[in-house]
C-alpha cells in the first residue's frame, strides 16, 4: 500500500477543480469489458451508448451518466466526482443501476493529458487495487473531442495490472 499512497500524494494540481471541465456535455461511448477479470480469460463484451456529464457546484463536482447496450446486456451507471480543495484531489464514486450501490471512491488527479485514480476493493472475495486512467484529455481551454478511460485490477499490490474495462468517448 505504501507505493499506492505515494502515487496518490503526487497526483493533483492547484487548478484541479476544473480538471473535468473537458468532459461536460454529451458523448458517444464504445466500451469493452473483460467478462471474467483475473481468471486468465481473454473474452471481452462490447457495448455502445450515450454518456452525459453535468457540472455541479461550479464544476467542483460533476455527475456522469452512462447507458450502454450490447450483446451481453445493458450497463447503466452513474459516476459522482467530488473535488477536495485541501488535498487538491478528486474522488470518483460509481453506482451501477443493476445493484443500486455507491462504490468505494477512487482518489487521484490529472497531470497534463492524463488522469490517474486508485482505490482498494474486494473483488470476488479477494483484495485488489483498482486503477482508473483517463488519457487523451486536452489541456484546459482546448476542446477535447475524444478521450479514453481504462480500468485495471492488481491482485499483487500493484506489481502487475490487468486491464478489464476500455471506454472510448467521442463528443456528439
Amino acid at each position: 500500500m505504501a507505493g499506492l499512497c505515494g502515487v496518490l500524494l503526487s497526483l493533483g494540481s492547484a487548478a484541479g477543480e476544473h480538471d473535468f471541465d473537458f468532459e461536460f456535455g454529451t458523448w458517444h461511448a464504445t466500451v469493452k469489458r473483460l467478462v471474467k477479470p483475473l481468471t486468465g480469460s481473454t473474452t471481452w463484451a462490447e457495448y455502445v451508448g450515450p454518456s452525459v456529464v453535468r457540472p455541479v457546484w461550479d464544476g467542483r463536482a460533476n455527475l456522469g451518466e452512462i447507458d450502454l447496450t450490447g450483446p451481453a446486456g445493458k450497463i447503466r451507471g452513474l459516476s459522482l466526482r467530488l473535488y477536495d480543495p485541501e488535498a487538491k484531489q478528486w474522488r470518483i464514486s460509481w453506482a451501477n443501476a443493476a445493484d443500486g450501490l455507491l462504490g468505494t471512491p477512487m482518489v487521484g488527479g490529472f497531470t497534463g493529458e492524463r488522469g490517474e485514480f486508485y482505490d482498494q476493493e474486494t473483488y470476488q472475495g479477494r483484495a485488489v487495487f483498482v486503477r482508473f486512467i483517463f488519457s487523451g484529455v486536452k489541456p484546459a481551454g482546448t476542446k477535447t473531442s475524444t478521450f479514453r478511460i481504462e480500468q485495471a485490477f492488481s491482485p499483487d499490490g500493484g506489481k502487475s495490472w490487468e486491464t478489464n474495462w476500455i471506454a472510448d468517448f467521442t463528443r456528439e
